[in-house]
């Protein structure tokens, strides 16, 4: 291809790539144009409506001012009607407060007037006094101021009389309202609580399943016997009582640690020297964990906390103890519950009252192999394990062998007395209860004086009847004390009992 033809076909494709560039950049000219256009457009008509929206706030607010005015309007005039009707009031008050001005300035001058009128009386009625005087004095022989001492010594001896009933009615009804406070508060602790009963006894009585089984027990030349009577410090009384054997001894954990033991070799049937010693082995730790159960549910009921191991397993103890029938361990725990609930319903100290109730046996717990009274052995225990000497003065106070130096000693006292003396907390044998009624009736008969003597309320209570000419009543009070110390001295019994003596006089005539 020759030069010429190339350069006219270039300079053909420059001028159609011109041309075609051209109207490129011109459609985009006219498409920015129209963008703009309608954006100018579109802010016209954001323009138009917000001058819209305002001018609807600007009516809106005329609207609003202009309600506002009225409601401000309508309220003056309101309130400068109320303040019209103030105004009125006011005046009608002045006007009321000037006619009564006016009226008091009237009264004041009348009481003026009166005042001067009473001034004249009362110098007239005071001339006629002094005259009145003189001639009294004249006529009576006694001038005004010994006038003035008999009256005053009349009604100084009037007033005392008056006084001293005064003092009489006050004194019943305070006795009465007493009375009456503690038997709400004694009624109040007995309906919290009761205790259980058990049966006092020193030996306990086995069932055998044979005649054969006591050889078996006595075992050969007694070898087995001996072991266990050995191993458990309880005598074994084997006699002719068909298929019974007794176990005795006055330690009742070590017969109940016996009894457990023959009742396991029984049931096992192999009884010699080892099987005993491994029968006493389980049932001392069976009876330890039934000690150690029974004073964990005492602490519980009862509502004490924090006793000591070593305390707890003399507690546990009571369990197997038992007095006039009843169960040492649980009777304490009546006796904590009533001492508590008698210090909460008087404010005294419910912890150490709780405490000392049940902790005032104690002393029963190994009084059998200590000299000495439950009572010291027991406060003895208390101090070793550290108790408070508040609680052991109260435990010591509870059967009156130590001045009672708190409330809480006297509550346990008394809970104790009610624990051992309402009915049902005691049992005790037919024979012993005859026997003491019995005895309470010989000491009466055996003073001086006395006629007849009656045993009654379950011996609680004894009537002695005395000869009307040989015991005067001075005498009546010192025989029913005496009667009183001799059955304290010579009897047991649980509780208190009552001794009333009686001095009747009867004499008899006939119509005929």
């Amino acid at each position: 291809m020759s030069a010429q033809p190339f350069a006219l076909l270039l300079s053909l494709g420059l001028f159609i790539g011109f041309l075609f560039g051209a109207g490129l950049g011109y459609l985009a000219l006219l498409a920015h144009k129209r963008k703009s256009e309608m954006e100018l457009q579109e802010r016209e008509k954001k323009l138009r409506e917000a001058e819209q929206r305002s001018i609807q706030e600007i009516l809106r607010a005329q609207e609003e001012l202009q309600r506002l005015r009225v409601e401000f309007e309508q309220e003056q005039r309101e309130r400068r009607k109320e303040l019209q009707r103030l105004e009125e009031r006011l005046r009608d008050k002045e006007d009321l407060l000037t006619q009564k001005e006016s009226i008091l300035e009237s009264r004041e001058a009348e009481l003026r007037e009166r005042e001067q009128s009473l001034a004249e009386h009362k110098k007239e009625l005071e001339g006629l006094e002094a005259e009145y005087r003189r001639r009294l004095e004249e006529v009576a022989g006694l001038s005004s101021v010994e006038a003035k001492k008999l009256l005053l010594a009349a009604l100084e001896e009037e007033l005392a009389d008056e006084i001293m009933k005064r003092v009489a009615e006050a004194e019943e009804k305070a006795r009465g309202e007493a009375e009456r406070r503690a038997q709400e508060i004694l009624i109040t602790a007995m309906q919290r609580c009761a205790v259980q009963v058990a049966t006092a006894s020193t030996v306990t009585v086995i069932s055998l399943p044979n005649e054969e089984m006591k050889g078996r027990i006595i075992g050969r030349e007694g070898r087995n016997i001996r072991t266990f009577e050995m191993l458990t410090g309880v005598d074994v009384v084997i006699d002719d009582t068909p298929e019974t054997i007794v176990l005795s001894s006055f330690d009742p954990v070590r017969r109940e640690i016996a009894r457990v033991a023959m009742e396991m070799l029984i049931a096992d049937g192999r009884i010699h020297p080892a099987s005993i010693e491994e029968a006493v082995e389980k049932a001392r730790q069976d009876v330890e964990a039934r000690m150690m159960k029974a004073a964990e549910t005492a602490l519980m009921e009862a509502g004490v906390s924090g006793i000591p191991q070593g305390l707890m397993k003399l507690l546990g103890r009571l369990a197997f103890r038992a007095s006039f029938g009843q169960s040492v361990l649980w009777h304490s725990v009546e006796v904590a519950i009533l001492a508590g609930a008698m210090a909460g319903e008087i404010g005294a100290d419910i912890e150490v009252a709780k405490r000392a109730g049940l902790l005032h046996d104690i002393g029963k717990a190994v009084d059998h192999q200590v000299d000495g009274g439950h009572v010291q052995i027991g406060a003895e225990i208390l101090r070793r394990y550290g108790e408070s000497e508040k609680v052991i003065q109260a435990m010591l106070a509870h059967h009156e062998d130590v001045e009672p130096q708190s409330v809480e000693a006297v509550l346990v006292a008394l809970a104790d007395a009610m624990s051992a003396s309402r009915p049902g907390a005691r049992r005790e044998s037919l024979e012993a209860y005859i026997r003491r009624l019995q005895k309470m009736e010989e000491i009466a008969l055996s003073f001086d004086g006395v006629q007849k003597a009656y045993a009654i309320r379950a011996g609680r209570e004894i009537r002695v009847i005395v000869n009307p000419d040989r015991v005067d009543d001075l005498r009546l009070i010192k025989l029913a004390r005496d009667i009183a110390r001799a059955i304290e001295e010579q009897c047991e019994y649980p509780g208190q009992v009552k001794v009333v003596v009686i001095r009747e006089r009867r004499h008899v005539e006939y119509a005929r």
